[in-house]
């Protein structure tokens, strides 16, 4: 078999645990039906991802070199009593995990937690969306602000001790959804995330699920894309002005000036995941990213980890056809994730 460049995995462990309803989530937003609407279609009423299917998953993972994994992205992870398994297969394995948290830190303390997770994990990822507990709030439904930014502290400063004690150093990052209710602090999460530590601030533009969020679009009129242009000037400048302790610049990510306003992205511009990403969901279907449920399914059927194997995937006719051919594809020419070439 030819090598394969899979480098990582998202297993959507628990998709309909969380405690927070951010309003941009598919998955939980008070404007959301998503879950009702897939019972509707297909009769599941509770997805959970089975510990024998994540193990297997693992094993191929290893198998093919894989060096991180990513519990689930829709739900909390950390409500997932099976996340404690999930870290003792990435030791077993000598994979990475790669977290993506609210930063509530449920079941157990962020003490708890972190001297669980801060020798496996390559990055956590810790969901922001405002400098000030006002714009905070009105994204995240039900955050404690001044709590999680307690908590980012304390995560923190037990990551620097470990670093100290071993040398192994986990990323701290801030992830953002870029939108016009949020966005005007963009320099000030720049600030903030040198004061505390956290060395990378990233995010991408908004996908608009429901109708009363589409306003929210930095892409949605060329007065956004103006504000959006500004913004990112802001950031860039707040990244040059605050640095962290040791001096480093917190590191940007997809924060770039958007060229006009247009509905399809550049050709030039790049997918991220296609070869090097693979997508389970809870219910073992496979995906090649991770674009909204109705709008990834357009991209083709991939199977499901049940009768499938994440090589086969990779090696199928339709996948690689994707990945050769994906600027012709109605969802890949508007996606929010593709990136410039660097």
């Amino acid at each position: 078999m030819s090598k394969l460049n899979l480098w990582r995995v998202t297993l959507d462990t628990n998709p309909e645990d969380c405690n927070l309803k951010c309003i941009m989530c598919e998955e939980h937003s008070p404007y959301s039906n998503f879950k009702q609407k897939l019972f509707e279609e297909t009769g599941v009423k509770r997805r959970l991802m089975p510990m024998t299917w994540i193990e297997d998953i693992m094993r191929q993972a290893k198998e093919l070199g894989v060096e991180e994994v990513i519990p689930s992205t829709m739900g909390e992870p950390l409500i997932y009593k099976g996340i404690e398994k999930v870290v003792e297969l990435c030791h077993q394995y000598k994979i990475k995990l790669n977290l993506t948290t609210n930063g509530t830190f449920p079941r157990k303390s962020v003490t708890e937690w972190a001297n669980i997770l801060v020798p496996v994990i390559s990055d956590v990822k810790i969901s922001w969306n405002g400098a000030t507990k006002e714009t905070a709030q009105k994204v995240m439904l039900n955050i404690k602000f001044d709590q999680v930014l307690e908590n980012v502290k304390a995560f923190i400063a037990i990551r620097d001790k470990y670093y100290q004690e071993t040398g192994y150093y986990c990323r701290v990052s801030f992830q953002l959804t870029f939108m016009e209710n949020n966005m005007h602090e963009l320099a000030d999460i720049v600030k903030l995330a040198a004061k505390l530590g956290v060395d990378r601030v990233k995010g991408h533009h908004l996908w608009a699920h429901f109708t009363e969020i589409k306003s929210l679009s930095m892409k949605s009129s060329p007065e956004s894309v103006a504000r959006w242009n500004h913004y990112v000037k802001e950031a860039q400048d707040a990244q040059e002005k605050y640095r962290k302790v040791n001096n480093e610049k917190v590191l940007l990510e997809n924060i770039f000036p958007i060229k006009e306003e247009n509905e399809e992205v550049p050709e030039s511009y790049e997918c991220p995941f296609l070869n090097k990403e693979l997508w389970v969901s809870a219910i073992g279907n496979i995906s090649p990213c991770c674009a909204p449920d109705e709008l990834r399914q357009t991209l083709g059927d991939f199977g499901n980890i049940q009768s499938t194997t994440l090589t086969k995937v990779l090696e199928s006719p339709q996948y690689q056809n994707l990945s050769q051919n994906y600027r012709k594809f109605s969802l890949c020419k508007t996606c929010n994730m593709r990136r410039p070439p660097k």
